[in-house]
């Protein structure tokens, strides 16, 4: 089979050309040039056009620009509300992992294979964090314990800062179970829950951090849900799952509650926004109050 060949890059102009001749219209052709020129033709339309073509490529009648731009600006503008919610989150599992371990098992507790599951998962933690630590070798802290600490080494409650959340995730998955429960009771959920949603967490929390679209996508990680969303026919793989998730991590108080409300408000901003390509129920928010 022949493969493909390269599409030769195309000005704004010939992208507009090119998009009129599948039957995207435009309201404003100078806005959508501008556009154009401020996001690129490719992070754009190839994301923002899923299931608005029919097979042969066309555009559906009645898509237009405005249209995709209005999906792109709902995407963005939700990203950006979404992210201080995860930070929470990861900010919250640092601090009671780092309690919880450095008191139970000293503050090098975390160098001995024996205080956790997997010794191989381990062996592969301890290469990822001297990866980090060489990385950030010029970090005042690091530079301190380096400096002026036994053998260099670093404490666990300050080596924590160092963890992606990808490698906090995987440092939980790797604790004990009785340590694994400790800190899920904390957040008044069970440790296979939070085990779950962190890896979920952690997976969303990248999209966000590379601009990524969290609209009309599936999630790659899962979380498990709670049998209530389940048999509510609530999907685990779009984003509304990661929002009840962090429903059950974070205090409703009245932060949440202005988080959720402006979620309805770009909602009712954007109405070419469909909510059930991100897996919301009609009956959404309350969920999540």
């Amino acid at each position: 089979m022949d493969k493909k060949k390269h599409q030769p890059p195309l000005t704004v102009e010939e992208q507009i050309l090119n998009l009129k001749s599948i039957g995207l219209t435009m309201v404003d052709e100078e806005d959508a040039k501008d556009f154009l020129n401020d996001v690129s033709y490719f992070r754009f339309i190839k994301a923002y056009s899923l299931n608005l073509k029919e097979k042969n490529g066309m555009y559906y009648n009645g898509v237009s620009f405005e249209k995709l731009k209005h999906l792109y600006l709902f995407n963005a503008n939700f990203r950006q509300i979404l992210f201080p919610q995860i930070e929470m989150i990861e900010i919250n599992l640092r601090c009671r992992v780092a309690n919880h371990f450095s008191h139970k098992y000293g503050v090098l507790g975390y160098e001995d294979p024996i205080n956790f599951i997997n010794i191989e998962h381990h062996t592969a933690f301890m290469h990822d964090i001297n990866v980090e630590i060489n990385r950030n070798s010029k970090s005042p802290f690091v530079k301190n314990f380096k400096l002026n600490y036994e053998e260099g080494k670093i404490p666990f409650y300050a080596l924590i800062e160092l963890f992606s959340f990808g490698l906090l995730s995987k440092f939980y998955k790797n604790m004990k179970i009785e340590d694994k429960k400790i800190i899920a009771n904390s957040f008044n959920v069970g440790y296979k829950y939070l085990e779950s949603w962190i890896e979920s967490i952690a997976y969303v929390r990248n999209i966000c951090a590379h601009y990524g679209r969290l609209y009309n996508a599936r999630l790659t990680k899962t979380p498990k849900l709670y049998k209530q969303y389940t048999y509510e026919k609530i999907r685990n793989n779009r984003i509304y799952s990661i929002l009840l998730c962090l429903s059950h991590l974070i205090v409703h108080d009245r932060h949440w509650e202005e988080f959720v409300d402006t979620i309805e408000g770009l909602l009712e901003k954007y109405s070419d926004v469909n909510k059930e390509l991100m897996g919301f129920p009609n009956n959404w928010k309350d969920y999540l109050v």
